[in-house]
Formats: C-alpha cells, structure tokens, sequence
C-alpha cells in the first residue's frame, strides 16, 4: 500500500528512476541478499516502508516473527546505506511506537517516555530501534537518515485478510460481505470506545516527498491529521459506505487496544504540509477501487 503510493506520488512529480523489488525477489531479512543488491544498484534515495504489519490477532499470535522480521529488515537496510553512501534515508515507523498511556494528542518527545501497548509491543520495539539506527548512523557517521511516524494509514493496495489486516481494511471487508451474503449482522472486536486516527495513503506519500526534499535532522517526524474518530463511529461510516443495513454487534470479550492514538501534527504542520483528503471521502473512494461499489 505505502510503496505503490510512494510510487504514484514521485512519478506524479516527474521521477522516473526507480529501483524495486518484490518480497519474493529480495529477502530484505538476508544480510547478504541485501548488501549484494546495494552494491549492485548502488541506490541513492530510499524510502524504508518495508516492514511485517498486521492487527492486534496477528500481533499476539506472531510476537517472534514481528520483532525478528522488522528488526532484520531495518537492520541489513539501513547499514547497508551507510556502507554503500546513500544520500538520504527515510524510515518509516507506526504511531504504536508511543506508551500506552501517554498524553494525547501524541508528541514526538514522547517517545520512550512510558509502556507500550502490550498488543504489539514486538512491533513496536523494533520501530523504536529503527529510529534508534538512524539518529546513531547519523551522529557517528554523518549519515542523513531520517525518521517519520505515520499514523493508521488506509487506501488502495492494502490488506484484506480478515486474519492478519488493520481495523479499517478488516471493516471494510466484514461489511461488504455481509451486505453481499445477506446477514443480519457484523461482528466487531471489543468495545467500540477507542479512538484512532486515520489518514489515507496518498496524504502520506505526499508528506514523505515534501519530508524527503526539506527535513535533514535526528528525531522523528509525526504525519497524520490531527482528529481522531471511535472505532463505534467509524463502523457507523463503513456501514453506511457499504450499505449494509443489519445490526453491528460488538465482542466485548475481545481486546480494544491502546485507548487512544492521536498523533500531534503541529512539527509537520508547521514546516508547511497539511493533509488533504477527508475520512468519509476517502473511504468511499477506497471502497469503489476495491470491491467496484
């Protein structure tokens, strides 16, 4: 979802010169793999969206595999730019990297400043550690690697699995099928009660253009929006965009996660960038290019 924005962004701002590689192609987790393809290419800018994602099932179920994956990933990826001279660097992170409990709307100093969510705490850990890499290349060797913080991202290319996907995808999904298979109802994890903040792909590939061509420094970068929605109201939206007319039911007996995650924008903000596409407009265009409504 990220690096197909990415893509559609730069080639919208005239670049044409791009280096790819699927998952299947190149194991960004084999240390080898990855210094033989950067001393190959011998890359200059980089986008670092690669990562192990998933909702809070996935994140329980796979604790290993998300800190073992991620922490390898930025791992082989960020030493192998310092190693083979990458101009600039960009990390990207999650929102999940900031203490449960921490003051809301969320900060950039907050970081470390608390406990994660245990729900994806391995996440979580290793995006930490990946900002910890960039500012440590950047001060012992003088590497312009940078760090951004998104926060739930949504839009085309994203993950509908019911198993492994985020909230919004997942809703997305569970709504549409039961409109088309005719059920009364849908189930929904937890309570309804925690706020999330979203913002839609394209936002977040436009911020990182405007990042990558005007932010040089250590520390992390907040991008979102700045306002928040209930999982209880973004159901309400999803149903409406889908047009599932039955009942919502919500599974107390499951977990809600971190209460709250509303990423302070004010850094971003006032470098100049704004986020442009609405919730309710995003999500309906998202629904038309996935499921043809």
């Amino acid at each position: 979802m990220v690096g197909s924005a990415l893509t559609r962004r730069l080639e919208t701002a005239g670049y044409t010169n791009f280096v790819v590689r699927t998952s299947a192609q190149l194991d960004l987790r084999d240390q080898k793999a990855v210094a033989d393809f950067f001393a190959h290419e011998k890359p200059e800018y980089i986008f670092l969206a690669a990562a192990k994602v998933g909702g809070i099932l996935a994140n329980n179920t796979y604790k290993a595999d998300f800190l073992y994956d991620n922490l390898m990933i930025e791992s082989n990826i960020i030493h192998a730019a310092y190693k083979y001279g990458v101009q600039k660097l960009m990390f990207l992170g999650s929102s999940c990297i900031y203490p449960k409990m921490a003051p809301q709307p969320l900060k950039e100093e907050y970081l470390l400043t608390g406990l994660l969510e245990s729900t994806n705490e391995p996440y979580a850990i290793a995006k930490i550690a990946g900002i910890k890499l960039c500012d440590a290349y950047r001060d012992q060797y003088g590497c312009n690697f940078i760090s951004v913080m998104p926060t739930n991202l949504y839009g085309p290319n994203d993950n509908y699995d019911l198993e492994n996907s985020h909230v919004l995808p997942a809703m997305l999904r569970k709504f549409h099928e039961a409109k088309v298979n005719g059920k009364s109802e849908v189930v929904l994890w937890g309570s309804g009660n925690p706020k999330r903040e979203f913002l839609h792909a394209d936002d977040l590939a436009d911020a990182c253009l405007y990042l990558m061509l005007n932010y040089n420094q250590a520390g992390l970068v907040n991008i979102g929006v700045g306002n928040d929605i209930s999982i209880m109201d973004l159901a309400l939206l999803i149903q409406k965009t889908t047009g599932f007319t039955g009942n919502i039911v919500w599974d107390a007996s499951k977990p809600d996660g971190t209460p709250r995650k509303l990423m302070d924008v004010s850094k971003l903000n006032n470098m100049g960038w704004k986020a442009k596409i609405n919730l309710e407009t995003g999500i309906q265009q998202v629904y038309k290019e996935v499921f043809g409504n």
